[in-house]
């Protein structure tokens, strides 16, 4: 579920400026201040709190998942989160989605001179929750600040490490002809959420992002079967440009029920009124899952017991038809390609 920063309250620490100032990514006075007051107080711990060049960390024996991820979303804050819980959440899902568990993260800020403080503490207020819900720790970090019009007030990046278990081997190249398509929820919350705020759209019902760390759910998922042929969060491209990834690495066809892809009505509402298909639009609290047809009710029924995944859904099935391709019957009994997407149909929106 999406973090709010509201839920808590942290009063803003008292500094010399409201705004960020070019020397506080000097390295002096102002960056050791701006690090002690904001940075430490939301994410210390015994290995950041050495402020080190490097972290040293205890590795259990066994395979590590590496990830690394950069975050532009704009606007910086839009409904149902931020871009500090996105990157934190965006990193987990990425480490997670091989099965791993997510253990430490790395942060890294470009801030925008001029960066009122108060936007810069929501966003760490932010961050700080979404990793302790995740489980995680920010272990080594590291801040520059660029002159105005040089970055959109904010960007980030993020690394992160997982350890994946000795009897999971998930990847985009095991589908077999039979296999199960399970989404975890209903496709397209977050790409429409930061779409309709650019736009100043108004609906009845608000639509907010899906934001959140998807580990908890892949635990409860790996609980049921340890064999998940592959497993992905569709972020840019959405649904449609994972499928189509899965099945080129398979050579494999992928025949989806368009009944069954779960999908808000605000949701598809906002997507008729602007023109979009919700299977190309970004997800990032949202995973795809295909199993083998024996598991697919199990963990279906698993999966619903989550918060996570309470609208999952079994949207289709592999076919040694039409290795490559990915097709959608429709109501009317025919059915359609569901291609790739020509270039961003949404930049930015994580």
């Amino acid at each position: 579920m999406a973090l709010n920063p509201d839920d808590f309250t942290c009063p803003l620490p008292i500094m010399e400026y409201d705004t960020i100032q070019l020397a506080h990514g000097s390295g002096g006075r102002l960056s050791a201040r701006l690090i002690e007051s904001m940075f430490l107080p939301r994410f210390g711990n015994e290995t950041l709190n050495k402020l080190e060049d490097q972290a040293l960390l205890d590795l259990p024996a066994g395979r590590l998942a590496f990830t690394t991820d950069s975050f532009v979303v704009d606007p910086i804050f839009f409904p149902g989160g931020d871009i500090g819980d996105l990157a934190v959440n965006g990193t987990v899902n990425d480490i997670c989605m091989s099965g791993a568990t997510p253990l430490y993260l790395s942060t890294a800020f470009i801030i925008e001179e001029g960066l009122p403080m108060a936007d810069l503490h929501r966003i760490l207020l932010s961050m700080e929750k979404a990793a302790a819900a995740a489980g995680v720790r920010i272990v080594t970090g590291d801040t520059k600040v660029v002159d105005r019009g040089s970055c959109d007030k904010i960007f980030i990046n993020t690394s992160g490490l997982g350890l994946v278990p000795e009897s999971v081997a998930i990847s985009a190249a095991n589908l077999k002809a039979g296999d199960k398509v399970i989404v975890s929820g209903t496709i397209a919350d977050h790409g429409m959420a930061i779409l309709t705020s650019r736009k100043g759209l108004s609906f009845q019902s608000r639509v907010k992002s899906d934001t959140a760390a998807l580990n908890g759910l892949v635990m409860a998922m790996l609980a049921v079967s340890t064999s998940i042929h592959a497993m992905r969060d569709p972020t840019r491209g959405g649904l449609a440009t994972t499928l189509n990834e899965f099945a080129a690495s398979s050579k494999v066809g992928i025949v989806l029920d368009e009944g069954a892809v779960p999908v808000r009505p605000e949701v598809r509402g906002a997507c008729e009124v602007l023109g979009i298909d919700p299977l190309y639009v970004a997800n990032e609290g949202k995973l795809v899952a295909v199993v083998a047809d024996k598991d697919a009710e199990a963990m279906l029924g698993k999966m619903r017991t989550h918060p996570l995944g309470a609208d999952a859904a079994i949207i289709g099935e592999v076919t040694g038809a039409n290795p490559g391709l990915v097709t959608m019957r429709t109501a009317f009994g025919a059915e359609r390609i569901i291609d790739m997407p020509v270039g961003e149909q949404l930049p930015r929106i994580c």
